[in-house]
């Protein structure tokens, strides 16, 4: 017997802080068109230093996960580039966190943005066997470029969490997915960096072409054509990247169902718009945005394109199921994102500075303006002190 594998739940978090595009622009001394369509960015989370991926990340699983849950979850598959250990996984303190059980495979995946879509295929392939099973899979990360840099506006951050189960609420996944491996140098954080090295016109277009490569690699598997699909879904680390890939098989659809994408591509991107780079949640973070703004029905086919400098893609499709708006909290996730507080440019460049210094030495941060659930207190003996309110 065939088992439905996909998403059940899809939670999302984001810290309390934004940064206006106009606002960066204007003290950059550029244009604001440039940032808010020549990019496709109209604000950018920021951090504060009392988060980071494994605090977003259990704000976020917590959105989603029911007591009955955290006692079936065997499995939590942490999908970052934004580790903070070089031995120890993210998982490992995600799992005690969320007070799973200790009976728990709890691993990190790295491959910069794709990190999320092997723990996604990995979860998959886990319950297919095992059609009881429940999997948590995180994309979290915080997309750093260093100040006055060329990828300044394409930072931001946040934390989507994915529980994958038989028979889900949101996503079914297709079995069939493609994906594409090559050595190429067009991003990449030697560790002796805490900012990300781009070569970002180089990346855009091996970004292309990976897209290019799996959609093809996937018609040929498969059958389909774009007539299939209801609507194409792209890792954004900014807007106009994913716009672009769009462009690139418009031509293959009539014309009345060439809006229908761009109409559906424009609702996947408002939230990611708002937030800016979650480089292993960015592809999830459009999902969830495509889910709930646009115009979907049950059975839509949607296209996934998941891509990781350095570089690796996948293409992959799944069917949105007819109660996928019980999976997710959207009135709650409104909220988060409409009751965020703007700060100006100078507090945003004091809070950049302000992350856990690389020497080891202990740390107690300023935990009072932070109101998330799970928050970073400090470092004591090289250790990290997570705290839950």
């Amino acid at each position: 017997m065939t088992v439905t594998v996909g998403i059940d739940r899809l939670g999302f978090y984001t810290p309390q802080l934004y940064l206006d595009m106009t606002a960066l622009a204007l003290a950059r001394g550029e244009d604001p068109a440039k940032y808010h369509v020549g990019i496709g960015q109209d604000k950018q989370a920021v951090i504060p230093p009392t988060q980071d991926v494994v605090t977003m990340a259990a704000n976020a699983a917590t959105q989603i996960l029911t007591p009955a849950d955290l006692a079936d979850v065997k499995m939590v598959l942490f999908g970052t580039e934004s580790g903070i250990d070089n031995s120890k996984a993210t998982a490992v303190y995600l799992a005690h966190l969320l007070g799973l059980a200790p009976d728990t495979r709890a691993v990190e995946l790295k491959q910069a943005c794709y990190g999320a879509t092997a723990g996604l295929q990995l979860a998959a392939d886990y319950v297919r066997a095992r059609p009881a099973a429940k999997v948590l899979v995180i994309g979290a990360d915080i997309a750093r470029y260093g100040l006055r840099t060329a990828g300044e506006v394409t930072q931001g951050g946040g934390a989507v969490a994915m529980l994958v189960t038989a028979d889900p609420q949101i996503f079914a996944l297709d079995p069939i997915s493609t994906y594409h491996t090559a050595d190429v140098m067009d991003f990449w954080r030697p560790l002796d960096r805490t900012e990300a090295l781009v070569d970002g016109k180089y990346s855009t277009n091996v970004y292309l072409d990976f897209f290019k490569e799996t959609w093809t690699a996937y018609q040929h598997q498969t059958g389909r054509t774009i007539a299939d699909f209801a609507a194409m879904v792209f890792h954004l680390p900014f807007t106009k990247m994913g716009r672009k890939g769009l462009r690139q098989v418009l031509p293959e659809a009539t014309a009345a169902h060439q809006q229908e994408l761009t109409a559906a591509f424009e609702a996947s991107q408002l939230d990611n718009r708002n937030v800016g780079n979650l480089y292993t949640g960015s592809l999830y973070l459009s999902l969830l945005s495509l889910l709930r703004h646009g115009a979907l029905r049950a059975g839509d086919r949607l296209g996934c394109f998941s891509y990781g400098s350095g570089a690796e893609g996948e293409f992959y499709s799944g069917t949105v199921q007819p109660d996928y708006r019980r999976g997710f909290d959207d009135a709650a996730l409104t909220a988060m994102l409409t009751n965020r507080r703007a700060v100006s440019v100078a507090e945003y460049e004091s809070i950049f500075q302000q992350q856990l210094p690389n020497d080891g030495r202990d740390v107690q941060l300023p935990v009072g303006t932070d109101t998330a659930p799970f928050y970073l207190a400090g470092r004591q003996h090289q250790q990290r002190q997570y705290r839950r309110r």
